[in-house]
Parts: C-alpha cells; sequence; structure tokens
C-alpha cells in the first residue's frame, strides 16, 4: 500500500495520499489548494490516477484542493450529505462504504466541530478530521457546530480498538499520529464526566476565529463545477426534459453512480449502469458507451448531482461522440422534478 502523510504548513493541515499500488487508484484525503500541484506531481511520480478528492467537512482555515483536482483530474469529489457545498460529485452518509481499486474506507458521520464533519476508518487507522485531534479535539464555536454533538462523536471514535492510529486534519505542535489508547489516556478534552461537562470546557475556550475564514468558507462552499459551461454548448437536458427521453429507442441513459448509490436513492428506468470509474473504457473505441453511440444513439449521461455527467459528457466530446449529453442536477434534479425511479 502506498501511504503518504502532505503538509500545509501556513494551515497546519494534514492531507493524505492513499492507493494499494504503483500504477493504481488514488484517494486523497482534505487537499489543501495551494499544494494541488505538489500533489499532482507526486501522483505522477508514483505512477497514480487521482480517482476521488474527500473532505472531512467545510473547512474554514484553508481553501479546499477538491474543486481544482477535480478540473485538471475529472476526480469525482466526495463530501457528507449534510455539507453545504453547492455541488460535489458524491455525498456520502454514515456507515457508507468510500472506495478506490483495492481499498475501501467506512465513513462515520462524526458531527460536532461542524454539522459535516466525517471521519473515516480504513484497517488500523482513522480520519478524524477536525473531531478529534491529538491531545485536542476541534472548536464547536461555529458553522453550526455543537458541543454536546461532538461529545457522543467523540465516544464513538474512543469505542475504536486502542491501537488504532490516529490522523487528524490537523496539528499545531508538530505531532504527525496518535492512537486512541493514548488519546483515552492523555487528552485532556476527554477528561470529562459527561456531555455538559465537556460543553462547559468548550464554551470557555475564548478561542480567536480562523485568520482565513471569511475568505474560506464561502469559497469552499461555491466550489461547483459550472455545469453552465456544458448547458451553453447544447450538451444538457434539464430534469423536466428528460423525463421524455425514457422508453425511446434512440436514447441510451447511461448511470453513472457506483452501485450503492443507486441501491439507496434507485435509478432512472431503462437505464444502464456505467460507473464514472470506468468511463475511459466505456468511451474509448470498443467500448460499451462507444459502440451505442456509434450505432446512432444519443447519449444521455446522469450521475447523483450532476457533476459526473458534465465531466463525461466532455470527455465524450473529446473523444469525438457529438451525441453526448447530460441531465443537469442529476438524479436529485430527476426526483424533484417528479420522475419515477425504481
Amino acid at each position: 500500500m502506498i501511504f503518504r502523510q502532505l503538509f500545509d504548513s501556513v494551515s497546519s493541515t494534514y492531507s493524505y495520499m492513499l492507493a494499494s499500488r504503483r500504477g493504481g487508484e488514488a484517494l486523497i484525503i482534505d487537499p489543501v489548494l495551494d499544494k494541488v500541484d505538489r500533489y499532482l506531481k507526486l501522483m505522477e511520480e508514483l505512477d497514480l490516477r487521482l480517482v476521488k478528492a474527500v473532505d472531512t467537512h467545510l473547512h474554514a482555515d484553508h481553501i479546499t484542493g477538491l474543486g481544482a483536482l477535480r478540473d485538471r483530474t475529472r476526480c469525482v469529489t466526495v463530501m457528507g450529505e449534510q455539507s453545504k457545498v453547492d455541488v460535489v460529485s458524491m455525498r456520502i452518509a454514515d456507515g457508507d462504504r468510500l472506495t478506490v481499486e483495492g481499498l475501501c474506507l467506512d465513513a462515520l458521520y462524526t458531527p460536532g466541530h461542524t454539522d459535516d464533519s466525517y471521519s473515516f476508518v480504513f484497517g488500523d487507522r482513522v480520519f478524524t478530521g477536525d473531531t478529534l485531534l491529538i491531545r485536542g479535539s476541534g472548536r464547536t464555536d461555529f458553522q453550526n457546530g455543537d458541543s454536546r454533538a461532538q461529545y457522543e462523536s467523540l465516544q464513538r471514535l474512543l469505542r475504536l480498538p486502542e491501537e488504532t492510529l490516529v490522523f487528524p486534519a490537523h496539528d499545531y505542535k508538530g505531532d504527525t499520529v496518535s492512537t486512541i489508547g493514548e488519546e483515552k489516556r492523555f487528552n485532556p478534552r476527554l477528561k470529562v464526566r459527561d456531555a455538559e461537562e465537556y460543553a462547559a470546557l468548550m464554551a470557555g475556550l475564548n478561542l480567536p476565529n480562523p485568520k482565513m475564514m471569511d475568505v474560506a468558507v464561502p469559497a469552499n462552499i461555491h466550489q461547483g463545477l459550472h455545469q453552465e459551461e456544458v448547458a451553453r454548448r447544447g450538451w444538457a437536458y434539464s430534469a423536466a426534459e428528460a423525463k421524455g427521453l425514457v422508453g425511446r429507442p434512440d436514447v441510451a441513459l447511461i448511470d453513472l453512480r457506483e452501485k450503492s448509490e443507486r441501491e439507496r436513492t434507485g435509478a432512472i428506468p431503462g437505464s444502464l449502469h456505467a460507473p464514472y470509474a470506468d468511463l475511459q473504457d466505456n468511451i474509448d473505441e470498443g467500448g460499451l458507451i462507444h459502440g451505442l453511440s456509434q450505432s446512432g444513439k444519443t447519449i444521455v449521461f446522469y450521475c447523483a448531482f450532476g457533476e459526473r455527467s458534465a465531466m463525461a459528457v466532455q470527455a465524450a466530446q473529446d473523444k469525438g461522440l457529438a451525441s453526448a449529453r447530460h441531465i443537469e442536477g442529476g438524479m436529485a434534479a430527476w426526483k424533484k422534478a417528479g420522475g419515477s425511479s425504481h
């Protein structure tokens, strides 16, 4: 396995890159915008292909690298379903699994620092975002923070095996890793009897706001793909228009979502499942989607929110598949427009 802990000294942010092998698919957790070139250089050196970029929560102390990585690699961006971010490719819920080739991370909803905070358990380690820090915990006094919710989230993390390695999103002292057992014994924020005592402790911190908060939060909320550009080129259907495409023999509806997403929210009747991760193979000559296009069908991609499908349209058009289109807003817009699913 390839594992890298990467540091941004300006915001004291840790980003984590994981892959199962050289030459394989990679995932990055909590990337920082100013370090995107560094991440991509490392990917090139290790012969890795970035397929997912994940934020544990909406950050207030740095601008996320999610949008830039998506624009430069066409990777899938991932955040929790509670996030206020305008557009991400995939929204995950508690208990979901985040997968890339050879790797599987379990998502734990751990609110309190923010209302969209997630932790990710991977084998012998847990990526705790700003929920559990080394000898500390994330502040709870803005972005819908809730000390009592965080107390419960911390209790959930502390139920992991004591030898579990703790990798947080930040450290201001230079520590790089801890364990659940260490934090149980030495973390002063955990030396409380109950949620009420924890809330009182957090209320008394009186911390200054992060220096970049007024810049970072708005930038991180508005970092979605500009689907309007795809629409301007005439490559998009609204969800209402797309309802008229179901059952037409000259149209191939292509669902780019992962199996777990289809199971949770259903699929458009008659659509084919061709996950976004396999897009390149499918649009190349000899691929499923290439063949459908060559047979005269209009290709209509859709996903959860329209981001993966917009990227797929651009990639297909670049390959000469002139009939490629997508459904703006994806499955979310489809359901809002009253579209049926199975």
